[in-house]
């Protein structure tokens, strides 16, 4: 059975979305919380910003995690040097592979690129690390280089390569295509890690589980630069029921861990954002709200208690009477047919006006203000 882990990014490519930043105490918890929910691997952050980043990754290493810590690092030598000095025992090491960075960012040639890997690899086995190499801009890489990049980073002694998407210009078909490639020709595990810019991260993110790679790359709620990154809550949700494999993280625990990046991020959660907005199991229309009344499989992908969230008939402008009748059931009041469409006509209408669906208390009140028989 295909084996996947999941390498938490959120403290470090998450906290790189503009106006984010987490406090050191913030970041510990963070970290405490992905580990009790089963995330298996947490890259902490990026020494080289400072103390303060060095203290945060330093304090995070030290917790006796069971997940493994990971700090990010450029391919220098004293920048590994630091990462090793805050305490971890796993570092990543990224350098860009496509013609465009390479040429236009760093203003180098490949033959540059492969030295500095060769260079801080090997610094990095002798400093005894788990290394992870990163393939930044991977997804516009010419394939000859990225196999060359690749081949020498397994020929240095690196743990695994890491296929960034990282302007998220990839769909799951180009995705699943070069994966598939670098799956078969390498002999140590490939990660994917790709970015939001089209909405497509969560989808290649599953596009590249399918062409072999055991690694994920993810943030909570997706966060991260500019459209944000693959959003661990819906990448563990969507491989457990669509792919059929369960990577061990108890979703139960995604809710209450969400709640928390998104008041310490400034970046509150939408409430149709998947897995864990908190209006996805609520039903309006007649003909849904049916269905879920007989069966919530009608509707609904998976049960809500899954993630920490609960069912809700909502009534407003689209309820039918079926929906209607069960919401007064719940309230202890027993609407014949003939009062359920009775009624309906001004649920809608003042529906329409408040924009939104009634509560129970104006329902009560609009039950109470019906003329006597």
């Amino acid at each position: 059975m295909q084996q996947l882990k999941v390498c938490d990014t959120t403290l470090r490519d998450g906290e790189q979305a503009a106006g984010v930043a987490f406090s050191i105490e913030e970041k510990v918890t963070i970290a405490r919380m992905l580990d009790d929910a089963g995330v298996h691997e947490i890259e902490a952050g990026t020494p080289v910003m400072g103390r303060m980043e060095q203290e945060a990754v330093g304090r995070i290493a030290r917790l006796g995690l069971r997940a493994r810590v990971l700090a990010w690092n450029r391919a220098l030598v004293s920048d590994i040097e630091l990462s090793a000095d805050s305490g971890v025992n796993s570092v990543s090491i990224s350098l860009p592979v496509s013609d465009l960075l390479i040429e236009r960012k760093l203003m180098r040639d490949k033959g540059w690129v492969l030295s500095q890997l060769t260079k801080a690899v090997e610094h990095a086995k002798r400093k005894g690390l788990y290394v992870c190499v990163g393939a930044e801009d991977a997804s516009r890489a010419d394939m000859g280089f990225l196999s060359e990049y690749g081949a020498l980073a397994v020929k240095l002694g690196a743990d695994r390569i890491r296929f960034s998407d990282t302007v998220g210009v990839l769909d799951p078909f180009q995705i699943y295509d070069k994966v598939s490639v670098l799956v078969k020709e390498f002999s140590i595990p490939i990660e994917v890690h790709t970015h939001n810019d089209f909405g497509l991260a969560t989808a290649n993110t599953l596009a590249g589980l399918r062409a072999g790679a055991s690694y994920v790359s993810t943030t909570v709620l997706g966060i991260g630069e500019r459209a944000g990154n693959a959003a661990l809550e819906e990448v563990v949700l969507a491989t457990r029921h669509i792919m059929k494999l369960d990577c061990g993280i108890d979703a139960s625990k995604l809710g209450r861990l969400c709640s928390y990046v998104a008041k310490v991020s400034g970046r509150p959660i939408p409430s149709g954002k998947p897995v864990v907005g908190g209006m996805i199991f609520s039903h309006e229309s007649g003909i849904h709200a049916d269905g879920v009344l007989k069966d919530p499989l009608s509707y609904e992908a998976y049960p809500p208690e899954e993630v920490g969230l609960s069912r809700e008939i909502a009534i407003g402008k689209h309820s039918g009477r079926a929906a209607l009748m069960h919401r007064f059931a719940m309230l202890d009041i027993n609407l014949s047919l003939d009062e359920a469409e009775e009624m309906l006509a001004e649920v809608r209408c003042i529906s329409v006006g408040l924009k939104r669906s009634l509560d129970d208390e104006e329902l009560v009140q609009l039950y109470k203000s019906r003329p006597a028989a």
